[in-house]
């Protein structure tokens, strides 16, 4: 009896498995509802079309896309390829904007928005606010409070913490609409806040960007993938205009 429920359990372990593998995750793809909602892919899954270095600074060949992800190698950088921040060549005002993140152990980056981009500006950090991305465990930054990944960086902390460990992915979501600023991650609401109105002044006045004149203030943007000297990878991502 036992044999035979052995049995039993293994033929539909298989069945199971192969129902599995006919439905199988394809990443880098909007389908039809999406498009019909107003979906678009900014990253293709095998090309970096659509995007470039902030103030092409370089060409970005650091950057690279493999298996289906889109990602910073600092090694390619000590060997002379061309970093920088990963700027998309369209801007954005109010938007949901999704994708997949993961980082290497200890690794720090960011998804910056509404970024101005004008050669008056050295950096993408100087104009756009930043949802954070770093190794809570084992970077030096997490242990600041509002450095946290998740975070409004050096504005607002998220709560509850819900990011994954190291080498695995996460989901978020980046949403803007007429000032309303949510931030998403791993389907749980982390930050939420107005952007533009006496409570943002205050918090930017708190901050380590008071010093900065432009941050925060332009209501329509790019959007960048933070080049921090580690390797953080990306995929799936897409936006909706609002």
């Amino acid at each position: 009896m036992q044999k035979l429920s052995l049995v039993l359990l293994i033929l539909l372990t298989a069945c199971f498995s192969r129902k599995q593998s006919t439905h199988p995750v394809v990443h880098n793809s909007i389908d039809k509802s999406e498009q019909e909602q107003g979906w678009q892919l900014l990253f293709d899954g095998a090309t970096k079309n659509g995007w470039h270095i902030y103030n092409n600074r370089t060409d970005g060949a650091a950057w690279k896309v493999e298996n289906g992800t889109l990602f910073i190698d600092p090694q390619a950088k000590k060997q002379g390829a061309g970093g920088g921040d990963l700027t998309t060549n369209e801007e954005y005002e109010n938007f949901h904007l999704k994708l997949e993140w993961m980082a290497d152990t200890a690794a720090n980056s960011g998804i910056i928005f509404l970024v101005k981009e004008d050669t008056a500006y050295r950096a993408s950090w100087l104009t756009g606010p930043e949802m954070q991305i770093v190794d809570n465990q084992r970077h030096p930054d997490a242990k600041i409070v509002k450095h946290r990944s998740a975070d409004l960086y050096d504005l607002i902390p998220s709560a509850p913490e819900v990011t994954k460990p190291s080498n695995e992915w996460n989901q978020v979501e980046i949403i803007i609409n007429n000032g309303k600023l949510d931030f998403i991650m791993n389907g749980t609401q982390v930050v939420s806040t107005t952007m533009w109105n006496g409570t943002w002044t205050e918090l930017i006045s708190k901050s380590k960007f008071r010093v900065m004149p432009a941050f925060g203030t332009f209501r329509k943007g790019k959007i960048v993938l933070q080049d921090h000297g580690d390797r953080v990878w990306f995929r799936n991502i897409k936006i909706k205009r609002l």
